[in-house]
């Protein structure tokens, strides 16, 4: 392997902005502050979300509605009630005779010989 050709492997702390937690990785990322943890100075990564604060691995369920657009949706493709209750059908044998026929199948192509 070249040596100039890949960025240098560091210990990084990882600053989760949403809850503050902080953990030490090790990554190639080159960010410029520095702060000081458990008596160690890092480079510090501040992360919008890491598994300190993502629902899947909290276990909380955040729904965030913003200008309705949930209820835009429903509103837009859900049916009527008239359209979503069916009549219920009294006769089933005139169902039954207006069923067309089933179609025949086709005879195979021959194929042409040169």
């Amino acid at each position: 392997m070249k040596k100039e050709g890949h960025p240098p492997y560091q210990d990084i702390l990882f600053v989760d902005t949403a809850t503050g937690d902080k953990f030490v990785c090790g990554s190639t990322l080159q960010p410029e502050e520095k702060e000081v943890y458990e008596g160690v100075e890092y480079p510090v990564y501040k992360a919008a979300i890491t598994s300190a604060s993502h629902p899947f691995f909290t276990g909380s369920q955040q729904f965030i509605d913003t200008e309705g657009r949930v209820d835009k949706f429903l509103k837009r493709y859900q049916k009527p009630k008239a359209q979503a209750k069916k009549p219920v059908d009294d006769k089933p044998e005139e169902k039954e005779k207006k069923k067309p026929a089933p179609k025949k199948k086709a005879a195979p192509k021959k194929k042409k010989e040169s």
